[in-house]
């Protein structure tokens, strides 16, 4: 979800720090084509940390040093992603599993990079090595500039409620910024997140799905008090027309096209004829076609 078409609109809406996808370093090393698409960074992103997944501490190294004159101006090594095809090869959530391999790798790859090495992690998997505190000292001590934590484990998915409790527990006991993440849906939770949980900075996922107007609204209760009002249906069809010819101009027609198929599934929910128009989605074939659709919102 965070390429680069939906990168550019949420920056649009004051976002303070952009992520690129997920890139494997293995990927990176092998040269593959895909993984320079997305490595892609336009001007206007900037700060954007490159976010790089892997779990051998000198390749992972070595690639950063490799890519020191990319655009992007922070490493982001992911030790939180769940998916089953990461976590079975050793990556993402399962480095929770060894939190001497965590340090080494973030070791590593500070001794060679002149840019700040970030990190994020989840509050536990199965089996894990230690706890979440230890982990967080850890990678505070081999180097890391700053700690995101998303308040779920890895079994937990994206299911129930995020447990800020412990990223409170972490920010209390570390010297770098500890950046929370997990449930962040609303100016409200933003706001307690800051003001109760104490967190430097916040992180926010699948709320801003089909609703990059997110950051605007945190930033304006924040500065002001006040809540805006959601956009109207003539903004939100802008919105959609406008992330659909960056999608195609990015993507080319085709693939830009089909990924278009979720975002606007996700845009419209919760209005009138959603589901119609969810149903609809998956013809889509041209910007013709979207134009039609949002005809009927």
């Amino acid at each position: 979800v965070s390429d680069l078409p939906f990168r550019l609109l949420c920056k649009e809406q004051g976002v303070g720090l952009l992520y690129t996808e997920m890139v494997s370093a293995k990927a990176i090393s092998y040269n593959n084509k895909n993984t320079k698409d997305l490595m892609k960074i336009e001007d206007v992103e900037h700060p954007i940390a490159l976010q790089l997944f892997g779990n051998e501490p000198k390749l992972m190294a070595e690639v950063v040093k490799s890519i020191e004159e990319n655009p992007h101006d922070i490493v982001d090594i992911n030790m939180g992603c769940p998916v089953p095809k990461v976590v079975n090869n050793g990556e993402g959530s399962a480095l929770l599993r060894n939190p001497k391999l965590i340090g080494e790798i973030i070791k590593e790859i500070s001794t060679v990079s002149n840019k700040p090495v970030t990190c994020k992690i989840r509050v536990g998997i199965e089996g894990a090595g230690a706890d979440t505190l230890e982990i967080a000292k850890i990678i505070e001590d081999a180097g890391a500039s700053a700690l995101a934590i998303h308040g779920r484990t890895r079994e937990e998915y994206y299911s129930g409620k995020a447990n800020w409790e412990i990223i409170q527990k972490v920010k209390e006991n570390l010297s770098i910024p500890v950046i929370g993440n997990g449930d962040i849906d609303s100016p409200e939770s933003a706001k307690k997140a800051l003001e109760v949980y104490k967190v430097d900075g916040l992180m926010i996922g699948r709320a801003t799905r089909g609703n990059p107007w997110l950051f605007g609204d945190i930033l304006h209760y924040l500065e002001t008090g006040e809540k805006r009002p959601r956009p109207s249906i003539d903004k939100i069809k802008e919105m959609i027309l406008k992330h659909t010819l960056l999608q195609m101009k990015e993507k080319g027609d085709v693939i830009g096209i089909k990924e278009m198929r979720k975002h606007i599934a996700w845009y419209t929910t919760g209005m009138p004829h959603s589901s119609k128009i969810r149903g609809l989605t998956n013809s889509i074939e041209n910007i013709d076609d979207v134009k039609r659709l949002l005809e009927l919102l």
